[in-house]
């Protein structure tokens, strides 16, 4: 009988036809769907030249078909490997970072070390995106002394505004 975690009783003539479809039916259909680059640039919103420079720098490497090898078919795992790019992308990680994270997870290697790399990559990350809100707080403050500087000086009379260096310089040139 089957085990409490697994509800299907395998010993059923009509359960075991639902492994044989699954097996000689839809798993070797899974296994060979196929993608044009621009069925893949559609999808994920760029353009065939960007899934070309993704090729290039080794991230995704698609089968190759038609005179000369001109034609590139995507499979599923280019797909997938396209995916973790974009999202890697998104999160701000260098190429090289992205082409690291996602050949690990296709390497047999434990994946608590994976794991831990990759926690190790998004502390970096983290540190450095932190360091740029710092940056960009401290040049917003100074915008907006600046802003609240000349809004002083506009609501000043005209003839109480400090004439500026270039104004002054203007006036003795004449």
């Amino acid at each position: 009988m089957c085990s409490a975690s697994f509800p299907i009783d395998w010993s059923r003539p009509y359960n075991r036809g639902l492994v044989d479809v699954y097996v000689n039916g839809i798993l070797p259909l899974l296994l060979m769907v196929t993608y044009t680059i621009t069925e893949l640039a559609r999808e994920f919103d760029i353009t065939p030249r960007a899934i070309r420079f993704y090729e290039d720098q080794g991230l995704i490497s698609p089968r190759r078909e038609g005179t000369g090898g001109r034609v590139r078919i995507y499979g599923a795992r280019d797909r997938t490997r396209l995916k973790l790019t974009l999202r890697g992308k998104r999160l701000g990680l260098t190429l090289s970072e992205i082409k690291d994270l996602v050949d690990m997870y296709e390497s047999p290697k434990d994946s608590a070390a994976q794991l831990q790399r990759f926690l190790t990559v998004l502390a970096q990350h983290r540190d450095a995106l932190e360091q740029q809100r710092e940056d960009i707080e401290v040049t917003l403050a100074e915008i907006a002394a600046h802003e609240e500087k000349c809004q002083r000086m506009l609501a000043q009379p005209p003839a109480e505004r400090k004439p500026s260096a270039t104004a002054a310089r203007a006036r003795r040139a004449a």
